[in-house]
């Protein structure tokens, strides 16, 4: 039950900190907006440094103008603040003020303080009087050791302070540093008697974004309120206390030029002068705009040339409030003004909300029918799906083209009967599309039905709905646009629908040339979906290869953001899967964290069957046969799933089997085997299993005889399989003791592992002893054989032979982001306009990059950074 009690003072220690560290600087500037609690961290760090008694306090008089009542102010707290014995002269009020004369004296007699004075000037942005702000930048410039300068205002003063701040002997505080955190927020609210579920206090604090003035207020409504979780999911900055204090704070202090803009450019998310201009039909926006934000009016600026600006989102509700108050009539044109503008000018998404908003629905449809594959192709489906759910029913089913691009969001989602529906919808309707719109329409329906066609694993129909998307012709070099995207992402969908049923080298020149129209098109989100399935391919006969295909497909998508979204799944499972192959078990886990955090099952089967398979290897190899048992039989389960089963039926229940077998339970592995369809049990893994099964009970010669038919074609076999069948037919052969045909199959075993490195099927082979016994001296593979007997000794293998050493200390997210920019043409100005960064912090993260990599110079940092997997490898030859 929440009491009835205000938010108290929240001791903000962090900025306590700063505020303390300022006194090597002598001088700190507090700007930021009304209500960003400037004078409450004041008040409350001049408490917790117990400086109260020598702090000289001026508040400035609203509006002021007379620089004499100014500094008389000034110097009758430093008085107080110095104490009885006070040696600064007292000011007495005269009828010519000489001000210049005035602040020497003062800053000549504080070059006797014997102990520190902080003289906190609150409201600055208050002092109207030009020659008072030229006197305080004389003292500021002359002031003593001991003397520590606070300034607090809602916008930067005109003090010169820009001198300072070169010479590193200004601190400043802004309003993104006065943002409440969450635990702030938390502690806020708690001493207000309320407490709030996680979920409702981190919306809370997303919606107020920190404001410290908004989560007093909300903190006050709280209060006793019956149904606190309900406040919150309602609070907007129309809320009577939020607004009455935004409107006579903020917009009402504004000229009625500037309200006008505001007002109607709350429509926006984002704004820019050209953009004002239009919604206000007059000229001057931009300047007005960026004069709002050097005044801290809850306007903030966007990009590095201050030429786009968003406004607080509670400001913003009270400018929308206002708008409807004011002109109601206007606000669906401006909507289609908007939309207009943003068309006009590329930005697509914009453009369709403003469209829906202005219930200009036609246009909203073709805007994001013509654009949603784009979108797509670029990592935004997330985006298309909120813009589909803002139409009317009624809409998309009288339009075609939007019902299709409901079909392909449906297909993503795995709701394949739902998007069989729209696609049926879209040609009964066919009719409606106009003439000039018929191309693109035929080419969208058939990109639709071939997403479906992969999705079900019908090769046979991906591939007949992929020769109209193939036929035109291919783009030459250089070229990009719509038809680079349908070809590259036609190419890559029946590669993978290819890959998942009947493999062949055909699914892997596919997906080759569907990376190489991505790259040509600039869609890096394909690229990464076609290097993830090549590495999935690759695996197959290369674990190098595979690992160099997922590596890169990872950076591109961490460069991008992409690294927790479902793109990187199947590479982040190729990765657990290579490692655990190669005996790199701690780095499995590792890789298969992230891909659980990524992967979903239910959208991706075959994925997520992959990811158990690898779960349930390293179980088993690291001597947990009852984990590694439910890792295999959650993958077997998840083969119902799986569209088309050619190729990923089977691998689970023979593993699972020979786990079974392991755990003494050998009906239990007859019935997985059993399992297995018709065709797969006369495979060189369902021989595998049953020799696994004859040595289990003793019968090394049955084990042999089941191997035969494996061994005799080794060709037709993945290396993968052969290297086991190989280990258990030396350990049938030795329990038969014929010792020098056991000694030639753990050699041969060696041979098809050595490429590759694998060290996993010697690790759950029974073939410990024969590795012991293996001669030394005759191996041709006695490297890797030392590294079997270690791993199987409990110590990780040696790094790669291209691996260097590691990283002196991890890169922070920050220098992650500034890394990923370093092998482009950007200097470090542009690499922060790009991440909204200064010069100055750009240049030490890469300062710290240096460092970390070992390195002296940029052209290093990318080397280094390319041999550790931090950036893909360049696409230079060598």
């Amino acid at each position: 039950m929440a009491s009835s009690r205000g938010p108290s003072v929240v001791a903000r220690r962090e900025l306590f900190g700063l505020l303390s560290d300022g006194g090597s600087s002598g001088v700190t500037l507090l700007s930021a907006p009304a209500g960003s609690g400037k004078t409450v961290l004041l008040r409350s760090w001049t408490e917790h440094a117990g400086l109260r008694d020598r702090v000289a306090w001026v508040s400035v008089e609203h509006e002021e103008q007379d620089a004499q009542r100014f500094w008389l102010s000034v110097i009758g707290e430093v008085r107080a603040a110095i104490g009885a014995d006070a040696f600064v002269d007292r000011l007495e009020p005269a009828p010519v003020f000489q001000g210049e004369a005035v602040v020497q004296r003062l800053a000549a007699e504080l070059g006797s303080l014997e102990r520190p004075v902080v003289l906190v000037i609150d409201d600055l942005h208050e002092l109207r009087a030009a020659d008072a702000l030229r006197q305080l930048e004389l003292l500021i410039a002359r002031r003593p050791a001991l003397l520590r300068v606070m300034l607090a205002s809602r916008h930067d003063p005109r003090l010169g302070l820009h001198r300072l701040r070169l010479v590193g002997e200004l601190r400043e505080i802004r309003s993104t540093d006065l943002r409440f955190t969450l635990d702030e927020a938390r502690e806020l609210l708690a001493a207000a008697g309320v407490a709030l579920s996680g979920d409702s206090l981190a919306r809370l604090q997303e919606r107020t974004e920190g404001w410290a003035a908004g989560l007093r207020l909300a903190a006050l409504a709280l209060a006793g309120h019956p149904d606190p979780e309900r406040f919150v999911a309602e609070f907007t900055g129309s809320e009577r206390t939020v607004a009455d204090y935004l409107f006579a704070e903020v917009l009402e202090c504004q000229p009625e030029q500037a309200q006008r803009l505001l007002r109607r450019t709350a429509i926006l998310e984002r704004v820019n002068g050209a953009l004002a201009d239009l919604l206000t039909g007059a000229a001057g926006s931009l300047p007005i705009l960026q004069e709002l934000e050097e005044h801290n009016a809850f306007v903030f600026s966007l990009d590095a040339s201050r030429s786009w600006f968003r406004y607080h989102s509670l400001f913003t509700d009270l400018l929308r409030l206002e708008l409807e108050r004011a002109e109601p009539g206007a606000i669906r044109g401006l909507h289609r003004a908007a939309a207009a503008w943003y068309q006009e000018h590329g930005h697509i998404v914009d453009a369709v909300q403003h469209a829906q908003a202005a219930e200009e629905w036609a246009l909203a449809a073709r805007l994001l029918a013509d654009h949603s594959p784009s979108l797509a192709l670029d990592g935004r489906a997330a985006t298309v799906h909120a813009l589909l759910a803002r139409f009317p029913a009624r809409v998309v089913s009288a339009d075609p083209e939007l019902a299709l691009v409901f079909a392909r969001g449906q297909v993503a989602a795995g709701s394949l009967r739902d998007a069989d529906t729209h696609i049926a919808l879209a040609e009964r309707n066919a009719s409606k599309v106009t003439d000039d719109r018929r191309p693109g329409f035929e080419i969208s329906l058939g990109f639709t039905r071939l997403m479906l066609a992969r999705r079900r694993g019908d090769f046979a129909a991906a591939l007949t709905e992929a020769q109209p998307l193939l036929a035109a012709e291919a783009p030459a070099a250089g070229e990009a646009g719509r038809g680079a995207d349908v070809r590259a992402a036609a190419l890559m969908n029946l590669g993978i629908a290819e890959l998942w049923s009947i493999p062949s080298e055909e699914a892997g020149r596919y997906l080759e040339q569907g990376l190489r129209l991505a790259r040509l098109a600039g869609r890096p989100y394909l690229e990464v979906q076609c290097l993830a399935y090549l590495a999935v391919m690759a695996g197959r006969r290369s674990q190098a290869r595979a690992r160099e295909h997922a590596l890169q497909a990872i950076a591109i998508a961490e460069a991008r953001g992409w690294g927790a979204d479902r793109v990187a799944g199947p590479a982040l499972v190729v990765l657990a899967t290579v490692d655990a192959w190669q005996g790199r078990f701690e780095d499995a886990e590792d890789w298969l964290e992230r891909a659980d955090r990524v992967v979903r099952p239910e959208l991706e089967p075959e994925t997520g069957l992959l990811l158990h398979l690898t779960r349930g290897m390293l179980h088993a190899a690291r001597g947990r046969p009852e984990e590694a048992a439910a890792a295999f039989r959650a993958a077997a389960q998840m083969e119902a799933l799986v569209a088309a089963p050619q190729l990923m039926t089977g691998p689970a229940r023979r593993l699972l089997a020979q786990t079974q077998l392991q755990l003494g339970d050998a009906a239990a592995a007859r019935a997985t085997l059993a399992e297995l369809p018709e065709e797969k049990r006369d495979s060189d893994m369902a021989h595998t299993a049953l020799a696994y099964a004859h040595l289990a009970r003793g019968d090394a010669q049955a084990a042999v005889e089941t191997l035969a038919p494996v061994l005799e074609v080794t060709g037709q076999s993945l290396p993968l399989l052969l290297v086991e069948a190989f280990l258990l037919d030396a350990a049938a052969r030795d329990l038969l003791g014929d010792a020098r045909a056991a000694e030639s199959g753990v050699e041969r075993a060696l041979e098809l592992a050595e490429p590759d490195r694998l060290i996993w099927p010697f690790v759950v082979t029974p073939a410990r002893g024969l590795l012991d016994r293996h001669p030394r001296h005759r191996t041709a593979h006695g490297g890797l054989l030392k590294d079997i007997l270690d791993v199987l000794a409990g110590s990780p293998p040696p790094a790669r032979p291209s691996e260097p050493g590691a990283l002196r200390e991890e890169l922070s997210p920050s220098e992650l982001r500034v890394l990923r920019y370093l092998p482009s043409n950007l200097s470090a100005i542009e690499i922060g306009h790009e991440l909204y960064l200064s010069f100055h912090t750009v240049k030490t993260h890469m300062r710290n990059i240096y460092a970390k990599l070992g390195v002296h110079s940029r052209t290093e940092a990318v080397e280094r950074a390319r041999e550790l997997g931090l950036l893909a490898p360049s696409s230079r030859p060598r």
